[in-house]
């Protein structure tokens, strides 16, 4: 946050709030989720599916204690249950984030010493501390945890931020800040083929390489060396290395490994470390799997793949009057793009059951993205599954989430249609027995993806921060079938505003998301904008990344343009 106040990023964001137009069962709209069914429910004449591919019609859901009891048409209902009637509805199990990293913070870097050698740095220094727990630095009151929550999830596996080695996960449920929501501490030890800088050791993918076969032998000695000094006599003591003692987890194969991988190059090198040294590992953030995918099945890997998509900006661009040069180099970032959409749809193809990671992705495109994915081939059964049965079996955690059935946590996304049509909402999420509901409407546009509400105009917004408040203005046209606009904002270097292109907008029904970049000191700094609008106001949220996500308001000004 240090930098966040130096610059005093006081920006703006442009969020749209759903219209309720129709009672809720659970009475009045409560994103907050303080209340929580403590007692005996019954959720009465929903369309339930219970895990992918099993769903029952006019079915009921028996709830005690925040756990599942009973699911089907023909249950006995205690004569102490509350009936909650819920005709129309389309309850589905709570998504799951097998990667995720909402709420938390990065650790500060560590000083370097007086004698520092780049060629051997300090662990700490060089970025690898796979002792630290990621609960050390995680906030569940954080905002970015509402914002995948208002989506869907209720569950995910947490990662450290950090170099080649930030330390080790947990499983985290999204429920109510007065729960611990810890489910599992030390759940995977993160890696990943970054290193500190290239002034420092390792500081290039093959010398991340390097060391992380220098540690995991190291380890094993030392792990051999403790194991005998601990049964006989006359040996040595063990050194105390707390670098090598994190291993020992992963050589017992009680966790695994989860290594953060951006293309195909990269997880070929995560999957020749693993074969290697024999231990587990969980393929995080995959975008390219097609050139790879018989060696992932050939290593029985764990697949993550990537809930953001690339820009289709150039997959859009007329070049009909363009050079043959152009039109050949379009031509092969069109194919290019078109294949990544169907990454999804290979790796089921070829029987990979894999989940989604939330890294880098923004909540706002979720159910867009998934649509994509789904016109791009995927299934729609396999869709659900990597978003609720596959990542609770990679995970570990399917006897108690991952579906609908008795004794497991009643973790639940109630929509309003079925889960990919295009009008389906998010009315309900139940997470950990707390119940979250969000205002809904129906979409004036038929589905289409055009806005049901005119956008295009000048808003004036304010922003509130732990640096105070400010605010500024957002010009939005729309040109044909798209939209453009920019934003204004207090100037990090002083002396009055500064303004930003907002880029990538996009409008759906009365949902709205944008993002913009903002320099200061030197660095540029990404922004992102999503929510929704009531009239001709709005609430919703900014997300910096590294710096956390913050609320703002904003008005229409009256008697502008809005064509």
């Amino acid at each position: 946050m240090n930098l966040y106040f130096r610059f005093k990023l006081h920006l703006g964001a442009f969020v749209l709030l759903v219209l309720l137009n129709f009672s809720t069962a659970f009475g009045q709209s409560d994103p907050t989720g303080e209340r929580r069914v403590t007692g005996t429910y019954v959720i009465k004449n929903a369309t339930i599916t219970t895990s992918p591919g099993k769903t029952a019609s006019n079915a009921n859901i028996l709830i005690k204690d925040g756990l599942v009891q009973a699911v089907g048409s023909n249950i006995n209902i205690p004569k102490e249950a509350q009936v909650i009637e819920a005709d129309s509805l389309f309850i589905y199990p709570g998504f799951i984030d097998a990667a995720g990293n909402a709420g938390v913070g990065k650790p500060a870097e560590a000083e370097r010493p007086s004698d520092f050698n780049p060629s051997n740095p300090p662990d700490e220094v060089a970025g690898i501390t796979p002792w630290r727990s990621v609960l050390d630095y995680y906030d569940p009151k954080s905002t970015q945890i509402s914002d995948w929550r208002k989506v869907g999830f209720t569950l995910a596996q947490i990662l450290p931020d950090g170099g080649m080695l930030p330390g080790k996960a947990a499983i985290v449920i999204y429920g109510g800040n007065a729960s611990s929501n810890v489910l599992a501490n030390q759940t995977a030890m993160a890696a990943k083929f970054r290193g500190m800088g290239r002034g420092m050791y390792p500081g290039t993918q093959l010398g991340v390489m390097a060391k992380f076969r220098d540690l995991y032998k190291n380890a094993e000695l030392s792990s051999q060396h403790s194991r005998l000094f601990a049964s006989n006599t006359g040996l040595n003591r063990p050194e105390i290395n707390k670098t090598l003692e994190a291993f020992y987890p992963v050589l017992d194969k009680n966790i695994p490994v989860i290594f953060e991988v951006s293309n195909d190059l990269e997880i070929r090198r995560a999957l020749t470390l693993q074969k290697e040294n024999g231990f587990n590992i969980i393929l995080s953030g995959v975008t390219e799997a097609d050139p790879v995918i018989d060696v992932i099945k050939a290593a029985n890997a764990k697949v993550l793949l990537s809930l953001k998509l690339p820009d289709d900006k150039v997959a859009k661009a007329d070049v009909a009057n363009k050079s043959e040069e152009v039109q050949a180099r379009t031509k092969r970032v069109k194919e290019a793009y078109e294949l990544a959409l169907k990454q999804a749809a290979l790796l089921e193809e070829a029987g990979i059951a894999f989940a989604f990671t939330s890294m880098g992705a923004r909540s706002a495109d979720l159910h867009k993205n998934l649509k994509v994915m789904i016109e791009n081939g995927l299934s729609e059964d396999a869709a659900l599954a990597a978003l609720t049965t596959n990542p609770a079996n990679i995970l570990g955690i399917q006897k108690f989430a991952g579906s609908l059935e008795k004794g497991k946590l009643a973790n639940m996304v109630i929509m309003t249609a079925p889960i990919f049509s295009e009008d389906a909402q998010i009315k309900h999420v139940v997470a950990d027995g707390y119940i979250f509901n969000y205002d809904t409407s129906k979409k004036k546009n038929g589905g289409n993806g055009e806005a049901s509400v005119a956008v295009q105009g000048i808003w004036e917004y304010t922003s509130d921060t732990p640096a105070g408040s400010s605010g500024g203005k957002m010009e939005i046209k729309k040109e044909g079938d798209r939209y453009t606009g920019s934003i204004t904002y207090d100037n990090p270097a002083g002396g009055g505003k500064a303004s930003s292109e907002m880029k990538d907008i996009n409008v759906s029904g009365n949902y709205l998301s944008f993002s913009f970049s903002v320099s200061a000191g030197g660095m540029n700094i990404d922004v992102n904008v999503s929510g929704d609008i009531v009239g001709e106001e709005f609430s919703g949220n900014m997300n910096l990344a590294d710096f956390g996500s913050f609320p703002l308001n904003a008005s229409k000004v009256p008697n502008q343009f809005n064509k």
